[in-house]
């Protein structure tokens, strides 16, 4: 009995480490992704303080960096993949990620919001809503940051 306890422990055990390893692993680029990111920013731009990051893969893909200026105010910070132009903006020059949402809810019935996040197309910063409809069809709709009009929208996938 002590045996088939021992081996399971140690199965478990090996188990939780080979996971933590891939998980390690699988997130490195993005971490790297990140870091260079924000280290551009601070050299390009009034970001003093990362809080958050992420990713907008569209026609072409952008690291989005929310953050603080030297002033304090909070900023979003927009810095290409590849060459291309670095855009700050203050988060009070567009709507809000609430905003952006209930836009949506004025013109779609989605019944779940999957993921709100910031990107860029054709030079047009904007929120990208991932949605589902009532009938589980994933739909894109994405509205212009600093005027909240729709750009454009992806539906029934």
């Amino acid at each position: 009995m002590k045996k088939i306890l021992w081996g399971i422990i140690i199965l478990i055990v090996i188990s939780i480490g080979a996971g933590s390893f891939i998980y390690l692993n699988s997130t490195k680029p993005v971490r790297a992704a990140e870091s260079k990111a924000v280290e551009i920013a601070k050299q390009e731009t009034d970001l003093s303080e990362a809080e958050d990051f992420n990713l907008y893969h569209g026609a072409e893909t952008f690291y989005v960096i929310e953050g603080k200026d030297h002033d304090g105010t909070s900023i979003y910070v927009w810095v290409p993949e590849k060459k291309g132009k670095i855009v700050s903006l203050k988060q009070s020059d567009g709507i809000s990620k609430n905003e952006a949402i209930n836009r949506l809810k004025q013109e779609k019935n989605a019944a779940e919001i999957v993921s709100v996040r910031l990107g860029m197309e054709k030079n047009i910063p904007l929120w990208e809503i991932h949605y589902r409809s009532g009938s589980n069809l994933i739909n894109y709709y994405y509205i212009d940051f600093k005027t909240g009009e729709w750009l454009k929208k992806i539906e029934n996938l």
